[in-house]
Formats: C-alpha cells, structure tokens, sequence
C-alpha cells in the first residue's frame, strides 16, 4: 500500500518577519513585567517593615518634676530650655507632654508617646485630679479661701477649686484641689481676689506623685502605675454646691516630697 507524505511548506519571508518581530515584542514585555514585579516585592517588602515598626513602637510613660524656668514644649524657637531638654536621655521614642505646666511651675509632670491616654487625662469628661501648694505675696483671707471653692469668676468663665486649705499655720500657703485644666487657671484664680502667686508647684497629677524624685529629675512609670492611670473612669461634673464639696484637704502634705 502506497501512503502520501505529507509535506508542510516552509512559511512566507514576510510571516517569518512578523513572527519574529513578535517574540521580540513579547520578550520586552516580559523583562519590563518582571522589573516591575520586582519593584512592586521590594516596596511591598518596606511597607511590611515601616509598618511593623510602627506597631512594634512600645509606648513610653516618663514621670518629672519638673524645675523652675523651664518651658513645657517640645520645640521652642527661641531655644529656651525646655522639659525635652531633660528627658533628652530617657528612650529613642518622641515623647509629649501631657498638658502643661507653665515656666515658673514646677511639679509633677508626665511625658509620654500614649497618644490615647494623653487625650482621655487632658479630656474634661475625666478631669484628671491635680493638686497645687500655692505661695502668695501675702496672707490669704478665710474669705477668700471660702471664695476659691464656691467659684471665682475669670474672663473665660468661673473657675473653683474641689478643695481649698491653708497649709499649716502660714496663711500664705494654699493647697488647691482641681480637675479642670485651664491656662494658668491657678493663678488667675488667686489674681482675681488680689493676690499674686510667688510660687506654684504641682504635687500630685492623676494620682502620680514626686516622692523621692528631685527637682529636674525623671524616672519611668512603673506597670502598676500605667495600669491605674488606663483604668481611670470619667467622673461627673458637679452641678451644685453639694456636690461640689468644698472642705479643706485635711492631711495633705503640699510640700516637696
């Protein structure tokens, strides 16, 4: 039996071209595909990194007391010196005050990267309690001690103290309990009645205290302490007189600790 072979016939000049010129063109995308696979890894790989890093940023909570004419801020263009000044030492982590305390106060101050415990211990709805031993230009009257705690009225509106005393025997000495927040709010407290405030320094804020912490001097919270302050609930504001209490802060020490 006879069997046809079957031959294929070479293809045009013209088909051979255009193959060719085809490969060519599907080789160059494929080498620019592969560039740009390669980038894509290598940035997906860096965000992966930037961002672990931001997750992994353990949050710091640094306790000072704070000195005298020292600016709470964390830049200050006039280069004054200022609480970062101090905590330069304290962890490669950019830290922030919480609230502040102005140049010539001195006293309990905490730093911190914790943006949402900053917020809820500067929010007025938790009202973080923070007590002053206040020294006047002159004696304060019973009066005016009265006056600190029913209301003074300040060109922002009326501020009062929680609690209000004299500190020992010297009636120049005034120990104030707050939880609003105001600027300077202390001071034109006691501006208001007549009085000018010779030195303020903040003895307890948030339950934090400067014992065996010198003046300029910084020290890490421990984990009980950070535990308190992240547990600490909201507390109502008082509407009367009733509520709003007013005796004086009896065994109170206001002086250094």
């Amino acid at each position: 039996m006879l069997t046809a072979k079957v031959v294929t016939p070479a293809p045009p000049r013209k088909l051979k071209k255009a193959i060719a010129e085809n490969r060519a063109r599907m080789s160059k995308y494929e080498k620019k595909l592969a560039h740009y696979e390669s980038r894509l890894t290598a940035l997906t790989s860096d965000m992966n990194k930037h961002k672990g890093a931001l997750s992994m940023e353990q949050k710091r909570y640094v306790l000072m007391n704070k000195p005298k004419d020292t600016i709470t801020t964390t830049d200050d263009p006039r280069e004054r010196h200022t609480v970062m000044d101090l905590i330069a030492k304290a962890c490669s982590e950019r830290l922030y005050p919480v609230g502040r305390l102005d140049r010539n106060t001195t006293g309990v101050l905490l730093l911190t990267n914790d943006g949402d415990l900053a917020k809820k211990l500067t929010h007025p709805s938790h009202g973080a309690e923070k007590i002053y031993h206040a020294t006047l230009d002159k004696s304060l009257t019973v009066d005016d001690l009265h006056k600190l705690v029913e209301g003074v009225h300040l060109d922002d509106g009326p501020a009062r103290a929680e609690e209000a005393s004299f500190v020992g025997e010297n009636k120049r000495e005034v120990g104030l309990k707050l939880h609003m927040g105001r600027n300077r709010v202390v001071r034109r407290m006691f501006e208001a009645l007549g009085y000018e405030v010779v030195k303020l320094d903040r003895v307890i804020f948030a339950g934090l205290t400067k014992k065996d912490l010198q003046r300029g001097h910084w020290r890490h919270l421990t984990d009980k302490e950070v535990t308190m302050l992240k547990r600490m609930k909201s507390i109502a504001t008082p509407t009367t007189k009733a509520e709003r209490g007013g005796g004086r802060l009896r065994g109170q020490h206001f002086g250094d600790e």
